[in-house]
């Protein structure tokens, strides 16, 4: 059975078992399931249904319940978790690895957040509030702090028994060799330390040259590093190289999937926290400023037209063959636009080596306004019986979208090289540019060649 058929399944079976009060059935059913699934079904319900669902999983399987919604999200995950007191919070923390918890309890409300972490023990409390003490975004925030090190005078014997007796560390992928003072000095994959004789020293075989990510990172350059390299896990070391935590694939493709996702909406001038249930006002907030600036780019754009009212007067029909210049010139360069964000964030694309595909954006653009301007120009004439008129909008269209073009392909790039997030601001500008030279050179060129427009219009 498809899995989302099974969740579904599942789903059913949850408010049948919540409506009728089967609670033990409820909770059978709730503890035969994954994290990943039971957040799937979290989401799905109503907020008084998850709420009682997530109650009753806490009180019997705390672990279960605080993994699922760790799987949730931590916005979601830490809304869930703010309806119950800080001493149950504190419980149900300390069920999850630190990382895990510090990202739930960063999403509570400051005073219950404060009040969770003086009531976890001192340990784990600390462990926490030394995490959420790094920026947002950054390694050290999403890091597991609790990694396993080996000194480099260990024995490979040795460092098996060690790993054979140590308990709450994070999965172990690779071992990470430090020095006296742990500054973070080599790494032994699991498979090689399984392969040689137990007398070799750890120095004999661990390798020296290796990945590793500063504790001040940030998360989108660490998932890269990752990704690039095919590693299962990164270490993380702070300012004087000293081992202080690790960064597992898992916590990588979150990473991933929320930039992925943060790009997407900034693409769309919407902020990278909002979701589809995220209040009415909140939103409201969010989005209205860059719809602002639309507003005032908009206008930029009227100008443009206005300074050819006296050609719209005299030929109306350019009226209606507008928007078609100035929609697919936008078209394209959304087009661009993302294939050149991506490009940016995979860090496949900088200013220094961005010729080519400028290059290769432009031959694209025109060759798309010669294909889709000729067949405008078709229809054109098809409505109007003027083929100077069609000859116009085709000639409109070949500039504009060249314009697309290379306007999606060097904005986001200058934006990048003056630090700013091209995903965030380059719609705006790339928006105003094409509508601006779409109207600029359809009107224009009309304004030119009036004189031989006179039966289209």
């Amino acid at each position: 059975m498809a899995t989302q058929q099974r969740i579904d399944l599942v789903l059913g079976s949850v408010r049948r078992l919540l409506r009728i009060g089967a609670t033990a059935n409820l909770l059978n059913l709730l503890q035969k399931q994954h994290p990943a699934d039971l957040a799937q079904v979290f989401g799905e319900l109503v907020d008084k249904e998850r709420e009682a669902v997530f109650s009753l999983l806490a009180e019997r399987n705390g672990r279960l319940a605080m993994e699922a919604a760790s799987e949730l999200g931590p916005e979601a995950g830490a809304a869930l978790l703010a309806t119950h007191p800080a001493d149950e919070i504190a419980r149900l923390a300390h069920e999850i690895p630190s990382d895990d918890a510090a990202a739930l309890i960063d999403y509570l409300p400051e005073e219950l957040s404060a009040e969770v972490l003086a009531l976890m023990r001192p340990k784990e409390s600390g462990v926490v509030e030394n995490l959420l003490e790094y920026a947002e975004r950054t390694a050290g925030r999403i890091m597991n702090p609790q990694v396993f090190g080996l000194s480099e005078d260990m024995t490979v014997g040795e460092a098996i028994t060690e790993l054979q007796t140590s308990r709450d560390v994070e999965m172990v992928f690779y071992l990470y060799v430090v020095d006296e003072r742990r500054h973070l000095v080599g790494v032994v994959s699991l498979r090689r330390l399984l392969l040689v004789s137990p007398e070799t020293p750890l120095k004999r075989i661990m390798t020296a040259d290796m990945i590793s990510a500063r504790a001040d990172m940030d998360q989108e350059e660490v998932a890269g590093l990752v990704a690039s390299y095919n590693l299962l896990a990164i270490p993380v070391v702070d300012e004087e190289n000293k081992l202080v935590g690790v960064i597992t694939v898992d916590d990588v493709i979150d990473v991933i999937k929320d930039e992925a996702t943060e790009d997407i909406y900034r693409l769309a001038g919407v902020s990278g926290d909002e979701r589809a249930f995220t209040p009415a006002g909140e939103s409201l907030r969010k989005r209205l400023p860059w719809l602002g600036v639309n507003l005032v780019t908009a206008f930029l754009a009227a100008s443009v037209v206005a300074l050819f009212e006296g050609t719209i007067e005299r030929i109306t029909a350019l009226a209606v063959f507008m928007p078609v210049v100035a929609g697919m010139g936008g078209n394209a360069a959304t087009q661009t636009l993302t294939v050149i964000v991506r490009g940016i964030a995979l860090g496949e694309l900088s200013w220094s080596n961005s010729r080519k595909a400028l290059l290769k954006e432009s031959i694209v653009g025109i060759g798309n306004g010669v294909v889709l301007g000729l067949v405008a120009a078709g229809v054109a004439w098809g409505m109007r019986g003027d083929p100077v008129l069609g000859l116009v909008l085709c000639a409109a269209m070949i500039i504009n979208m060249f314009v697309a073009a290379t306007a999606g392909t060097l904005v986001p790039l200058g934006l990048r090289a003056v630090n700013v997030d091209p995903a965030l601001a380059s719609s705006v500008f790339i928006t105003t540019m094409t509508d601006v030279f779409g109207f600029l050179s359809f009107l224009g060129l009309a304004t030119i060649f009036m004189r031989y427009l006179g039966q289209g219009g």
